[in-house]
């Protein structure tokens, strides 16, 4: 399994819209790609205005050439690109240790 990490920002007092439009773009596209497994999004405590969302893909080619190279993205991008105050960073990580 790999872990998308994506670290988000968004712009100040837009955290509700995004966090529904997160919600739609996952369901309504991401979750439809093959090999998504499932997600995580967390909001910054002291930062209310960063994001933290973890997307699990059964291999980096599902998210990398499967859905980035995808119509798809386009579209993800179209629901949740306008809540962005900068590009978000993102890169992928494998599992190597977990507690049960």
């Amino acid at each position: 399994m790999i872990l998308e990490l994506a670290d988000i920002r968004i712009h100040p007092g837009q955290n509700a819209a995004f966090e529904a439009a997160v919600a739609r773009g996952l369901k309504d596209i991401i979750g439809a790609t093959q090999g998504f497994q499932g997600y995580k999004l967390n909001r910054g405590i002291e930062s209310p205005e960063r994001y933290v969302l973890q997307v699990y893909w059964a291999a980096l080619e599902d998210h990398i050439v499967g859905f980035r190279q995808s119509s798809a993205f386009g579209q993800w991008r179209a629901i949740v690109g306008p809540f962005f105050a900068n590009a978000p960073v993102v890169e992928h990580f494998e599992l190597i240790a977990k507690s049960v």
